[in-house]
């Protein structure tokens, strides 16, 4: 491995100097789960680490305008450790504390599962369903983005070299909302999906469902947004032909890849079957968040 630099920014606008400064051959190191590994095998090319776990605010969880605000380098261990985000958002904790053993969730963060670009992150699919954006920070200012469109392909984001995350941000959790995450993996944990599916949906006093977002992992080249998925449940309460269109529109959505760990025709039925049980466990959630 060639020699790389080690840079430890305390602010956000020397991480973004140290980054602009490599001039594309930087990477930014969060938790570093993913990245060192890749580095190792030689699979990424870097001449510069830019380590943000040194910027106080990318180590906080704060609540902002009634929703969350979550530092880009904090670990799936201290979100872990929220009772009330574990409370407000229980399927995107799920989908963030299924990323590696006890010991990984001390380093795994929630920015690093986001622009590893994987299209089988199991945090991803969560916050998208939950309707998350992120604040980005640049050369040319900060800005926000939803996460659905931050990853563009396998190891591709959208983020521009002197780019990186700062925080992912959640926003007000609705009454008589709920939202879950599943996975399917052919073992029993510590497994990369070979199918993902998150559903978060909303009811109104009647039990009829207003709004809803629903996403898939792992079948596509990126995480989806699955809007027709979520178009079949609004206006209904969520019985089971509202639920067979779910899965229906969440299989029509698909475009996986055959692999050893999963067909496409594998892939394309489960991810139905998973955003149906997903969206039951939601369900079942919202009507106890009353």
């Amino acid at each position: 491995m060639a020699e790389i630099q080690y840079a430890a920014p305390a602010t956000v606008a020397a991480a973004v100097k140290a980054l602009d400064a490599a001039k594309g051959k930087a990477k930014v190191l969060a938790g570093g789960t993913d990245l060192l590994v890749q580095l190792r095998a030689g699979r990424v090319n870097a001449n510069t680490l830019v380590d943000i776990k040194h910027i106080p605010e990318l180590r906080k969880v704060k609540k902002d305008k009634g929703g969350y605000r979550i530092g880009a380098a904090v670990s799936g261990a201290e979100l872990g450790e929220s009772d009330d985000f574990r409370a407000t958002w229980p399927g995107v904790l799920e989908g963030f504390e299924l990323i590696g053993s006890t010991q990984i969730q001390g380093r795994a963060s929630l920015g690093g599962n986001l622009c590893n670009g994987s299209p089988a992150a199991d945090s991803v699919p969560g916050m998208i369903a939950a309707g998350a954006t992120v604040t980005i920070a640049g050369a040319k200012g900060t800005r926000e983005a939803k996460v659905e469109d931050i990853v563009t392909g396998p190891g591709k984001t959208s983020l521009k070299p002197s780019e990186f995350v700062v925080s992912i941000n959640l926003p007000k959790r609705a009454k008589r909302s709920g939202d879950a995450y599943l996975r399917f993996i052919p073992r029993t944990e510590m497994d990369i999906a070979v199918v993902g599916a998150a559903v978060n949906l909303t009811l109104d006093a009647k039990g009829v469902c207003t709004d809803a977002r629903v996403a898939l992992g792992a079948v596509a080249p990126k995480p989806l947004l699955v809007k027709a998925a979520a178009k079949a449940l609004v206006g209904t309460k969520v019985d089971d032909a509202a639920l067979d269109a779910l899965a229906a529109a969440a299989s029509a959505a698909c475009d996986p890849i055959d692999d050893k760990r999963g067909t496409i025709e594998f892939r394309t039925k489960v991810a139905g079957v998973l955003a149906r049980r997903a969206a039951l466990i939601a369900l079942e959630r919202a009507r106890k968040n009353a």
